[in-house]
């Protein structure tokens, strides 16, 4: 008689999510809240998820907007967003950071704490244009946003010209500052690469053209031109460096991370929207459009070449001619 053979496989441990399929990867989103839904923690929540990551909002602060002006914020205590954050991360296993506009000096330092905590987890910092901040807000704020969030960046994202007034605010020359240039003062402070958008490239022909480049201190590593319109756009760069942010907690590589993002919002711009009298807000959910009439691109998006990326200094989007038709005021969508 043969004897049953020994096991040789231990009993598998019960699986705790009972068969559900795995989470998307999770970003948690330090921004402040826009009641126009144009940028803020509301941006940042719809561009995530239309990227299939899942966005966990944290509130800095309360800015008082429309979709044409900024009008005031009113501060939140900076405990109170420490606690936001701490609450989520001791039950959720985030995959990346985004931190927009955090509202005063205190605000940093206490969103600086909770990343020191986690230095392993990348880091997309965007710094708006904030001219709207009165003077004693703003110097402590910049100050503190270079001192404690730029050495934890793995990207810094924004405007040539609001990374210019921050990052080299005595520059004389004539030439504007190239992205190598930023990212080396950037650099000084920890931060690994830069994302500069709105480059104005010189054109002798009609057309101008925007570069977006990605560089570090030893040079530029990648980067899209796109068309400049006369069009305004508001929540550009918020829907930029989320996006950004999800590509990244997906696992995927920094420079095809940028080159999606940057086309994502070149879509979403290209799809954008007026929801009121002011500017126009990106259509993060472009792809959900209905099929084109005939004459128009694939996807529901007009031809290639109508849009790119811009902040609201007037860059990138198609001309606003092409932005009232009918597919940016409640266009069916398919539902998935």
């Amino acid at each position: 008689m043969t004897p049953d053979p020994a096991p040789t496989d231990s009993p598998e441990p019960p699986d705790p999510t009972g068969g559900e399929p795995p989470a998307p990867a999770c970003v948690m989103c330090f921004n402040a809240s826009d009641a126009s839904g144009a940028a803020g923690v509301a941006g940042d929540i719809a561009t995530v998820a239309a990227m299939g990551a899942h966005a966990l909002p944290v509130v800095t602060a309360i800015v008082m907007r429309d979709t044409a002006d900024i009008f005031d914020q009113h501060a939140i205590d900076p405990d109170a967003v420490a606690e936001q954050a701490r609450t989520v991360l001791e039950d959720v296993t985030i995959n990346a950071w985004k931190v927009g506009f955090l509202g005063n000096a205190e605000v940093v330092s206490a969103v600086a704490e909770v990343l020191s905590d986690y230095a392993d987890i990348p880091l997309v910092a965007y710094l708006p244009s904030l001219t709207w901040l009165e003077e004693d807000v703003l110097q402590p704020y910049l100050e503190s946003f270079r001192e404690l969030i730029l050495p934890a960046a793995e990207v810094l994202v924004g405007s040539h010209k609001a990374l210019q007034d921050f990052l080299l605010p005595d520059w004389d020359s004539e030439r504007p500052p190239s992205a190598r240039e930023l990212a080396v003062a950037a650099g000084e402070h920890g931060t690994r690469h830069v994302l500069v958008t709105g480059i104005l490239l010189a054109s002798k022909g009609k057309e101008q053209y925007i570069d977006n480049v990605l560089a570090t201190p030893q040079g530029a590593i990648a980067g899209e031109k796109f068309e400049m319109f006369d069009t305004a756009f508001v929540g550009a760069g918020d829907t930029l460096s989320a996006a950004l942010a999800a590509l990244l907690a997906s696992g995927t590589d920094l420079q095809a991370a940028v080159s999606e993002a940057l086309s994502f919002l070149d879509q979403s711009l290209d799809a954008g929207f007026r929801p009121g009298m002011g500017n126009i807000v990106p259509d993060r959910f472009f792809w959900a459009l209905p099929p084109p009439e005939e004459g128009e691109g694939q996807d529901g998006q007009a031809p290639s070449g109508a849009g790119g990326p811009g902040g609201s200094g007037g860059s990138g989007g198609a001309p606003p001619s092409e932005r009232d038709e009918p597919k940016s005021k409640g266009a069916t969508r398919r539902v998935h």
